[in-house]
């Protein structure tokens, strides 16, 4: 610790280290950005050009619609095949279009006449709507 009278307060020196200083972040770029106007990194790789065409053609495709409605989910999701995760969608947007969650405990789902086949149960938890809807699953064959 050294006082500096100019500015006043107490300044840390520390002895030279006998490491190089850490390259920071800003100092990489820059060091990047020096390479790449050159024209030494002007070539990519094949890897590079693999991930870059990756990037710009993956598109999401929306999950196969391979699941049809059996008896006790067609009066809830409706008709026509559905993928598994459409199925609970479908499930929770019934049960928020009727006010099927309990006011006490929005995570517990109270079943009603329709939703009774399909849960098994006239309550049940949120974390449990995924495996109770799995039951009625079938692949289409």
């Amino acid at each position: 610790m050294a006082w500096d009278a100019a500015a006043g307060k107490v300044n840390f020196e520390f002895e030279a280290s006998k490491y190089p200083a850490r390259k920071t972040a800003a100092a990489t770029k820059t060091a990047a950005a020096g390479v790449a106007k050159t024209g030494a990194a002007a070539k990519k790789s094949p890897a590079a050009k693999k991930t870059a065409a990756a990037k710009k053609t993956t598109a999401r495709k929306p999950a196969a619609a391979n699941f049809p409605p059996d008896a006790a989910r067609a009066p809830v999701i409706g008709e026509g095949a559905v993928a598994r995760t459409e199925v609970v969608k479908k499930v929770w947007d019934y049960v928020k279009a009727h006010n099927l969650q309990d006011p006490a405990d929005k995570r517990v789902i109270v079943a009603d006449a329709k939703l009774l086949p399909v849960f098994g149960k006239d309550r049940i938890g949120m974390f449990e709507v995924t495996g109770a809807v799995g039951k009625h699953l079938l692949p289409n064959d």
